[in-house]
């Protein structure tokens, strides 16, 4: 099966130049998602990778589109080889099973790696700017009080019903937030 990976790093961009340039390789089936590729943890990649079965072909438009990190790239790349799946870029055109490709794509993955630290650089000399300048305050602290649902979850969590994973979930909130705000009511206590 023809299986295509689309994706796009925030939901302002649009991914059209991705699937017109797949286009050609009679996709049958899509997985695309709108989400920064700061890590592996991406749910329609992951779908993906469950998806696909020996003889299937995966087709990206390019390397950075899969990973923005060398070791991620190689452990997606080395992960679809085991399943006997062939991986295919559009723009970088050579094959990966190949010690030329390999060291092809590890050098691709250095350099996705190192334009991701330029961005992340960028952005915070940005931010430190408009610190100096009084025009960047940093995101607001998320407070219990800005979740009416949290004190019952915090009950719930306290009576070993669910996990701290749940309670972020439910409340649209990172793991590390949830920590904060646990410790926190457990010092009212």
């Amino acid at each position: 099966m023809n299986v295509a990976y689309i994706r796009v790093s925030t939901t302002e961009q649009n991914e059209d130049r991705q699937v017109e340039a797949l286009q050609k390789y009679n996709i049958e089936k899509w997985f695309k998602e709108k989400v920064s590729a700061k890590d592996a943890n991406r749910p329609e990649l992951k779908n993906m990778m469950e998806f696909v079965r020996t003889g299937d072909t995966v087709y990206i438009h390019e390397f950075s589109r899969l990973a923005r990190n060398t070791r991620d790239l190689l452990e997606i790349t080395e992960k679809l080889r085991k399943k006997d799946v062939k991986l295919v870029s559009n723009k970088e055109n050579f094959d990966t099973s190949t010690p030329t490709g390999k060291f092809m794509l590890t050098t691709i993955g250095a350099i996705a790696e190192f334009e991701r630290s330029l961005i992340l650089e960028r952005q915070r000399e940005g931010i430190a700017i408009a610190k100096r300048k009084g025009v960047y305050k940093g995101r607001k602290k998320i407070m219990v009080e800005d979740l009416p649902e949290f004190d019952r979850l915090y009950m719930q969590y306290m009576r070993h019903d669910i996990s701290k994973a749940e309670i972020a979930k439910k409340c649209k909130i990172s793991r590390p937030v949830v920590d904060r705000l646990i410790a926190e009511r457990s010092k009212e206590r």
